[in-house]
């Protein structure tokens, strides 16, 4: 159980792995009104950075949960490089199926929404791990501009056009799955910029050290077509943010 290596390469030394800064990540924290000992479950934790970052700024306690093996280990990492390893966990596990062991404060999955198979079932899986009158977190993109054909679904990365909203469908899909928003912080385009533009150096600089690789040529044909297809589609035309969720 593991996500192919073609994902950590790509991810290098980000931290973050989402089109989110850390000085988003940070206001995020603050918008959401963090308490110290606030119990959280971060669901595909990645390598960590939330709960690193807010158990350090915040005081909060958690557990992350992600499939790969590498960035678990590198959440690890994280936590005792910032002190924090007393206040927060990382567990290799399949984050659709985790249940934890007591319910927490905040549930959040940020930019993983496949593991519901979308947002209504993943608030399904979030909702489970938390207390009454407990906060959902949800990182989701939606659509910034309506792409005008397939060929802009595609360079989104999207299998159709319904597979996002646009915003005030995405706020109004929460109303829908009988959730209050309460809060947001949005992605920007520099955002996406920073995330995006990050992959190509890592993939570069990988392909430099290891041409003869089996990935190569994969990763060769992504370095060349994505910075094209960031700029044409994804740039203009997809949003991301995070979502603070309280069920009704």
């Amino acid at each position: 159980m593991d996500l192919p290596r073609s994902f950590t390469i790509r991810e290098g030394d980000l931290r973050i792995l989402n089109p989110f800064d850390d000085a988003k990540l940070a206001t995020l924290g603050r918008a959401i009104k963090l308490r110290p000992g606030a119990s959280i479950l971060d669901l595909c934790s990645g390598k960590g950075e939330l709960l690193c970052t807010w158990a350090r700024d915040h005081g909060v306690t958690g557990t992350g949960v992600d499939i790969s093996t590498a960035f678990t280990a590198a959440a690890r990492e994280r936590a005792a490089e910032l002190g924090v390893a007393d206040r927060v966990r990382f567990v290799h596990d399949d984050a659709a199926t985790y249940v934890p062991e007591q319910r927490v404060d905040l549930a959040a999955c940020v930019g993983a929404t496949w593991i519901g198979g979308g947002v209504p079932g993943t608030l399904e899986i979030l909702e489970r791990g938390l207390r009454p009158g407990g906060m959902a977190l949800v990182g989701e993109p939606y659509w910034r501009l309506d792409p005008p054909d397939e060929e802009t679904v595609a360079g989104c990365h999207a299998r159709s056009r319904d597979e996002f909203q646009d915003l005030p469908g995405l706020v109004g899909l929460f109303g829908e799955c009988g959730w209050d928003l309460v809060e947001m912080v949005l992605a920007d385009q520099d955002s996406w910029d920073r995330y995006a533009a990050a992959h190509w150096l890592n993939l570069r600089r990988w392909l430099d050290a290891n041409p003869d690789d089996e990935l190569a040529g994969e990763l060769r044909r992504e370095l060349t077509e994505d910075p094209l297809r960031h700029v044409r589609y994804r740039r203009e035309h997809l949003g991301w943010g995070v979502f603070a969720l309280l069920r009704r």
